[in-house]
This record gives structure tokens, C-alpha cells and sequence, in this order.
């Protein structure tokens, strides 16, 4: 099983790309990480917040990898404990099936992106910037397969 982390930004802070690859390269072989960056909309020209989000509400629906199932990060979605991460996990890597979690630029994820997902997931009740959320995506996801592992890097 893939976990694909699909995300609106590219030109990340240096923090940003060397946080995400540190938990990236550190995962198992059968739950590895890759990144899809997706190209934000230009945030000139007139255009409507919704005109925005729409339009990279698109390149990210035409980025996740065919068969994938969507997980939304949202903060209004579900919250889970990091051992019911790797709970979910668990249960999804019985399925079989590629998971490609969406992150939205500035300006969050349009609707369609979120309807669009099996599971609507926040990192945190406070929002974050897009780029954090994929560094702290990186580490729950690397510390809920630790657990699936009994590796001893999640400690309660």
C-alpha cells in the first residue's frame, strides 16, 4: 500500500521539504510516502475565493493516482488520537488500496474536494499553514506505522 500526500504549493520552505522527506524516508516499505505537488491558482486576476478553490480543486482531483481512496484534511473533519490512526491504517491496508490524502493551499480545499473524500481528517482544531500540515502529516502518518511495527519511536 502507497500513501500518496497530494497537496497545492510547490516552492515549499527548505524546513518544509526537509521535514516532510526526514518522516518520508524513514517509513516502511509497505506503507511508503510520496509527495504530488500541485501547481496553487494565481491569487491575482479578480477571481473568487470558490473561483480559486475550484480550479485547484481540479489539478487535485486530477493528481490522486487512479484507484486511490481520498482522505480530505479539513478542520472541521474527524479527529483521531495517533493509535487510532494507525488503527484506520491498519484496516485500510487490508483493503489493499492506495491512500492519497488532500491538502489545499492558502485558502483551504474547495467543497468538491471535500465531498469528494472517504474521510474528512484534521490534524488539529487550530488551523495550519499548508506547509505544516504536511510536515505533521508526515510524522503521524511515520508514528502510526511505528505502531503497527512495535517499533518504540510512539511512546504513550
Amino acid at each position: 500500500m502507497k500513501l500518496w500526500v497530494v497537496a497545492v504549493g510547490s516552492r515549499m520552505p527548505g524546513w518544509v521539504n526537509e521535514g516532510f522527506e526526514e518522516y518520508a524516508k524513514r517509513m516502511p516499505r509497505d506503507l511508503r510516502i510520496e509527495l504530488i505537488e500541485v501547481r496553487p491558482e494565481p491569487r491575482s486576476g479578480g477571481k473568487s475565493t470558490a473561483q480559486l478553490l475550484d480550479a485547484e480543486a481540479g489539478r487535485l482531483s486530477r493528481a490522486v493516482p487512479r484507484g486511490a481512496s481520498r482522505v480530505a484534511l479539513d478542520e472541521r473533519g474527524r479527529e483521531f488520537t495517533t493509535a487510532r490512526l494507525a488503527q484506520w491504517l491498519a484496516a485500510q491496508r487490508q483493503d489493499g488500496r492506495d491512500i492519497a490524502f488532500l491538502i489545499g493551499g492558502a485558502d483551504g480545499l474547495a467543497a468538491a474536494a471535500k465531498s469528494g473524500a472517504e474521510l474528512p481528517l484534521r490534524l488539529s482544531a487550530m488551523t495550519l499553514p499548508h506547509g505544516l500540515a504536511r510536515v505533521l502529516l508526515a510524522e503521524q502518518l511515520y508514528r502510526a506505522s511505528s505502531i503497527l511495527h512495535n517499533h518504540p519511536y510512539h511512546r504513550e
